[in-house]
């Protein structure tokens, strides 16, 4: 990591400091720690192999997708790179630093850029598409006691969910409507003009029309590797439920019964919406904010939804960084080309 990635990650460790102590600015200690003292550890442990699974899952995704482009890459890579990825999204604003920092791991390893770029690019895709399934039936279930608790942050729901919606409308139109898009994004494109110096204008159109024909060129692949892309989507399913079911049995661990599940998810499922509109790394602030206002209903002790939000921030934020720290320490294993070398 640069000095620059090192001097954020301290940044947002004491920021989540700063917010804990404020948290807890007017909360009972005692009752604090008497929570803690009488916590289910069996439950927080089904809480800490479901993070375990969320991160794990993501592997097999990537080994799913190398099996046939390099039966070599060794499962250790495969379960690095999400572990990478969980650091690098936590300290860059809006997640964008995770898919750089997992396509520099692959090169690392000797997977040729081409393709670790595709397999990043088939693994975005569908990781999008299950996350906008999800919240759809999310939406259903949990919106109006968002819209009741709180009128902004069933904005946010909403406006984060047309982000995500438009992203994979954008990528299918590319996909299946390559020469109509690239034509319609010039158009989009061409107010920019009025506010930059016509050199940077035509950078900017040469970057977009660069990805785009890229994307094109990656999606013929995609479109003959159906049933890999439906295997991963199974993978991907998996891996976002164990994700949104952590609050659950963090309450229970807590001894906080009579939990509606399919509740306890869907507002999870909103909340992980709201957390990728917070241009600060990590949602920080925005998350630990909409867990309180959201899970309050489901306890009348103020310490214990405290407590909650902390060990669910510990569990789904700051353990994966951590775990990518460890991963960045390992050396990747070389993979071996077509040739055996």
């Amino acid at each position: 990591m640069s000095r620059k990635n090192w001097l954020v990650l301290i940044l947002m460790l004491l920021l989540g400091g700063g917010i804990f102590a404020y948290s807890l600015r007017n909360t009972n200690l005692h009752e604090v720690s008497s929570d803690l003292a009488t916590m289910n550890w069996g439950w927080f442990l089904v809480a800490v192999i479901c993070i375990c699974l969320y991160l794990g899952l993501e592997g097999v995704v990537v080994k799913i997708f190398m099996s046939n482009r390099y039966p070599s890459f060794t499962w250790k890579d495969a379960l690095r790179l999400p572990l990478i990825e969980q650091l690098f999204n936590g300290i860059t604003p809006f997640s964008t630093g995770g898919q750089p920092a997992q396509l520099l791991a692959m090169l690392q390893s000797g997977v040729d850029g081409g393709i670790a770029s595709s397999v990043l690019l088939m693994k975005f895709v569908v990781f999008q598409s299950m996350i906008v399934v999800n919240f759809i039936i999310s939406l259903l279930i949990g919106f109006h006691y968002i819209e009741e608790k709180l009128h902004v942050l069933s904005l946010l729901v909403v406006f984060g969910f047309v982000i995500h919606l438009s992203v994979i409308v954008a990528l299918l139109m590319v996909m299946y409507w390559y020469r109509f898009t690239k034509r319609m994004m010039n158009i989009v494109i061409k107010p920019v003009r009025w506010f930059v110096k016509p050199q940077r204008y035509e950078k900017i159109k040469y970057s977009l029309n660069e990805k785009v024909d890229s994307f094109y060129q990656e999606s013929i692949k995609m479109k003959t590797e159906y049933g890999k892309l439906a295997k991963v989507a199974g993978v991907t399913i998996l891996q976002l439920l164990a994700y949104y079911i952590i609050p659950y049995f963090i309450l229970l661990a807590l001894n906080i019964h009579g939990v509606n599940l399919i509740m306890a998810m869907s507002l999870h499922t909103l909340i992980f919406m709201i957390i990728s509109l917070f241009p600060i790394p990590g949602g920080t602030g925005g998350a630990e904010y909409s867990f309180a206002v959201l899970f309050t209903a489901f306890t009348s002790s103020h310490s214990k939804l405290v407590v909650a939000m902390l060990l669910w921030r510990v569990l789904t934020y700051y353990f994966g960084m951590f775990a990518g720290m460890f991963a960045l320490m390992v050396k990747p294993d070389k993979v071996k080309n077509s040739m055996g070398v």
